[in-house]
């Protein structure tokens, strides 16, 4: 990778960050809690947040205002290959969400591969989903109409897939789908997919090894890939929720998620579609004015999809 393709915010620090290594669940796991750890502390300044386990046993973190609330929801979905993360890895985006628009963030904690493979992580999504629409909303003063998915990486191909399930058999609809970087396509056949092998935080070896994890070794690429897992593999996007979707220039996965856009809108699903230039796979979370600006635009995005004042 030429490095005169990076944004000149990144170009410094951008031969330190290593790729994800997930030939070892563990130790890819406790490598992304070392690195949230040396990352600073989240300002949870006027945000509750609560913990829960939800029937059937799927864990998750309730960040609400303190104040005044609105009678909204985001069900966030956090990244890390389907392999690796936490919900607590989303507290600085998930507390600006808080504050900026006043809403109730869900964060889940679902199971990971390749311990759980397809479609464990899927059904808890789907079962934070339905409580949020359902009894947990109702707890919590949410609008059953006013729930937003949002996902980044593995969790945006998590949301995206939740959608799809969800319009197939018929349960809650969420109004919108935020989807960051989205995890896609198993194939690994792109342009994008094929070409970057050396980019930061994420590579072609990554997105393999993150597909034979959740699919389980050998399905990767076959024939009988459902589109609840590949959502990529999908036929039919009609129907399903407004999206928006966001993909970084020099990332594998950027090809994916243009083409799943492009899909939606031939569908005639409302979508919106952000590349950033000169990012990579997780470029978001460095400090750099174009991380300032893919944080804005979230902020601003869902709070015009829920119906909400960002101001």
């Amino acid at each position: 990778m030429t490095h005169l393709t990076l944004d000149a915010e990144f170009v410094a620090i951008a031969p330190r960050l290593r790729p994800a290594d997930l030939r070892d669940p563990e130790r890819a796991r406790h490598v992304l809690r070392r690195t949230f750890a040396a990352m600073p502390a989240p300002d949870l300044t006027g945000v509750e947040v609560t913990e829960r386990v939800l029937p059937g046993g799927v864990p998750v973190r309730v960040l609400r205002p303190a104040g005044a609330r609105e009678p909204a929801a985001v069900l966030d979905v956090h990244g890390g290959g389907f392999v690796c993360g936490e919900a607590r890895d989303g507290d600085t985006v998930n507390a600006d969400l808080v504050r900026a628009l006043g809403v109730t963030v869900v964060s889940v904690e679902y199971r990971l591969a390749p311990e759980h493979p397809y479609p464990a992580g899927l059904q808890d999504c789907d079962t934070a989903l339905s409580w949020l629409a359902g009894p947990g909303g109702v707890e919590l003063g949410i609008d059953p109409a006013r729930i937003a998915l949002q996902g980044s990486s593995a969790g945006g191909g998590l949301c995206a897939a939740l959608a799809l399930r969800l319009r197939d058999r018929g349960g809650p609809r969420p109004a919108f789908q935020y989807l960051s970087i989205p995890e896609l396509d198993d194939r690994a056949a792109t342009p994008s997919a094929r070409a970057f092998v050396d980019t930061p935080m994420w590579t072609r070896e990554s997105v393999v090894r993150s597909w034979d994890a959740y699919l389980g070794e050998g399905v990767r690429g076959g024939a009988d890939v459902s589109p609840h897992a590949a959502p990529a593999r999908a036929t039919d996007l009609a129907g399903l929720p407004p999206a928006y979707v966001s993909v970084m220039a020099l990332d594998p996965l950027r090809d994916e998620g243009i083409a799943y856009a492009l899909g939606l809108q031939a569908a005639g699903v409302s979508v919106e579609l952000h590349l950033f230039p000169g990012t990579f796979h997780g470029s978001g979370l460095l400090p750099a004015a174009v991380s300032r600006r893919e944080a804005a635009e979230r902020v601003a995005v869902l709070g015009r999809a829920l119906h909400l004042d960002p101001g």
